[in-house]
């Protein structure tokens, strides 16, 4: 059974090597964990010998298939509790991540399809991400950052990048939520910044905003 530490440090490779599609400097996971390399170094050692993951010096560390496993089971389980926050307990989406981040290292498999059965199944969480399923297989919806559609483009807003709770609280005051529909009006040359419309209100987005909004295609 892996430790808490153990399966953070798997999601954070997961996700920093894009699904296992690349490896992942040490540093590079040390700013995400927000601790020294030569703590990450250790870390990385110890899973390597536990066949979690593999490591090369001067190339990185990636997941291993099992590790891959691991990782995805973690983030089905995140995403689950996020879903069930939010749709049962009344959360709102800038609430979750913190909770969910403490309720997914409950090890209890059947707790977790429990989980799953009662929520019907979900196919995404709040903001838009994919649910793996108990195999960890999940199906990605094709999208693409608002800050490069063009001007007349109307879509959905699929899902959000950052889980920062001050981006997801402006999120909300605008409208832009997944599943909302929305429209690109213009672009502004100096800074990039966007006149959208959602829900027939013709809102201006900065572009660190646009970049974190993805419109499915």
């Amino acid at each position: 059974m892996l430790s808490f530490t153990e399966e953070n440090y798997l999601k954070a490779i997961y996700h920093l090597s894009d699904g296992g599609a690349k490896s992942v400097l040490t540093n590079e996971l040390a700013e995400v964990m927000n601790t020294k390399a030569a703590s990450v170094t250790d870390m990385i050692k110890k899973l390597s010998l536990k066949q979690w993951v593999r490591y090369e010096k001067y190339y990185g560390v990636n997941v291993t298939s099992k590790g891959k496993s691991a990782a995805l089971l973690v983030i089905r389980k995140h995403r689950l509790w996020e879903t069930f926050l939010v749709r049962k307990l009344a959360f709102s989406w800038d609430e979750v991540h913190e909770v969910a981040e403490q309720l997914e290292h409950i090890h209890s498999a059947h707790l977790i399809d429990k989980l799953d059965e009662f929520l019907e199944f979900p196919q995404a969480d709040p903001h838009g991400d994919p649910i793996p399923d108990s195999k960890g297989r999940f199906k990605v919806q094709p999208h693409v950052e608002l800050s490069q559609l063009k001007s007349g483009y109307y879509g959905v807003i699929a899902a959000v990048k950052d889980s920062d709770s001050n981006l997801l609280k402006y999120l909300d005051k605008i409208g832009a939520r997944p599943g909302t529909k929305i429209k690109v009006l213009g672009r502004e040359n100096y800074d990039e910044s966007m006149h959208i419309l959602i829900d027939n209100k013709k809102i201006f987005v900065s572009r660190k905003v646009s970049k974190n909004i993805l419109v499915a295609v």
